[in-house]
């Protein structure tokens, strides 16, 4: 009830303002939001503290400030998302190289899009339908207030993207049947099980990964494409596609979740303040045991599509 109320009552009213007014409230929300509030910012600088060690206070702070400009922008094309028109998100939202997905979909070869959460996610989980010639699959994870996270889910579906999650994608897959389709996956976010998730080292920190991609990858052989969030200017974006394995089955153990956080990683360098710092990636503490953890996980995926 809450949650309907939210979406009726503050939400959808407000996404039905023009972007240049929202973005007055953006200017307001991040004086809000970093000067008043502080939202989280103690586990922003130390986030930022960590993963860049090497520069100084000054440049830090800077960061730090640039960051609560992106995601007060964030927050409120956010909430633009819940009825931006088509022709609206075909001006605002290029695509580089299309013609690297259309010629899987000329194949019939249906793949995974994988990312983080940099610059505007959420128009594109809403775009991707219309932008690719595939038909849009997404694995969400579920809002804490149900009801809310049904109408969000319901206006992301408007232009024919499909959001299911990690217990229900099998099923949506099957209903697909000859159907190719691009199945997306943000995988930056805090894995809920640290013995089951890919240990590596990613901004200077030995962090714990989800394997869902290099799971779903080799059980259904599908290409994996990351793509990259290039941010032109405020409400503008170009999205531009990387193949990060063609053949999955024949890849080692750990090959494409390596090559998907060497890609990450290369993009929040690219531009530091438009990766969400305000969430707890490193929350999770370092097993005693990892590499015990990490033998196990090897074995086990060897065992399971290797044979081994």
């Amino acid at each position: 009830m809450i949650g309907q109320l939210l979406y009726y009552v503050i939400l959808f009213p407000l996404s039905l303002l023009p972007l240049r007014i929202l973005y007055l409230f953006s200017d307001f929300l991040y004086f809000l939001l970093y000067y008043v509030i502080g939202y989280r910012k103690n586990v922003v600088i130390q986030n930022i503290e960590h993963s860049f060690p090497e520069l100084d206070t000054q440049a830090k702070n800077h960061i730090v400030k640039d960051y609560y400009k992106h995601f007060s922008d964030i927050i409120v094309e956010g909430i633009k998302s819940l009825s931006i028109s088509k022709s609206a998100l075909t001006r605002r939202y290029k695509l580089r190289n299309p013609e690297l997905i259309e010629a899987y979909f000329m194949n019939k070869q249906s793949i995974i899009l994988c990312s983080g959460h940099i610059n505007n996610w959420e128009w594109w989980i809403t775009y991707q339908n219309t932008a690719l010639p595939h038909q849009a699959l997404g694995i969400g994870m579920p809002l804490t207030q149900q009801s809310l996270g049904a109408k969000i889910n319901q206006r992301r579906e408007r232009l024919g993207m499909i959001v299911t999650d990690s217990k229900d994608y099998k099923k949506e897959i099957e209903k697909l049947n000859d159907t190719p389709y691009a199945l997306l996956i943000l995988g930056d976010q805090s894995p809920g099980s640290v013995r089951k998730s890919y240990w590596t080292p990613f901004l200077q920190q030995l962090t714990a990964f989800t394997f869902g991609t290099e799971i779903i990858a080799n059980t259904y052989n599908l290409p994996v494409i990351y793509y990259t969030v290039h941010k032109v200017k405020r409400g503008y974006y170009e999205l531009e596609f990387k193949v990060l394995s063609d053949t999955p089955r024949s890849s080692e153990y750990g090959e494409i979740t390596e090559k998907y956080v060497h890609f990450l990683e290369k993009d929040i360098l690219n531009a530091p303040s438009q990766w969400i710092w305000s969430h707890k990636r490193w929350k999770k503490s370092i097993p005693n045991d990892l590499n015990t953890i990490k033998n196990e996980h090897k074995k086990q995926f060897n065992a399971r599509f290797r044979n081994l």
